[in-house]
């Protein structure tokens, strides 16, 4: 148990270092009101769990560890929206559309909702 959550710990350490340096790089170079850098994060995070899923899969050196370190770890530090497509993929494939369908539509919704609720709590105002 201790050395997966080490091997998670140094993957979320250094996907969530890359995501806040893509950020940086983003708001140098691109001045725009349309949120760039988390939506180039999330993509380029998707494209890389669903390469590390396919080669890691297709090669047969799935191990726990690589797993943990790669796709929990650094998939998940560096978005978590990686996930949950690949989630989302996973329920398509294996025939449970209509789970896919609640669980995409639940999520941002409620996901807004969320963040309204505890902006409304603290009193900020969203408009």
């Amino acid at each position: 148990m201790t050395k997966a959550i080490i091997l998670v710990g140094i993957g979320g350490a250094i996907g969530s270092i890359l995501r806040y340096v893509n950020s940086l790089l983003v708001a140098k170079y691109f001045q725009t009101q349309f949120p760039l850098a988390t939506f180039m994060v999330n993509i380029l995070g998707c494209l890389i769990i669903g390469l590390l899923m396919g080669v890691l899969d297709k090669q047969n050196v799935a191990s726990p560890e690589l797993r943990l370190l790669f796709i929990t770890g650094f998939c998940g530090g560096f978005t978590t929206f990686s996930t949950f497509s690949s989630e989302n993929i996973n329920l398509l494939q294996s025939g449970q559309t209509l789970t896919a369908i609640l669980y995409i539509t639940a999520s941002v919704i409620l996901g807004l909702l969320a963040v309204w609720a505890g902006m409304s709590i603290v009193g900020k105002s969203i408009i």
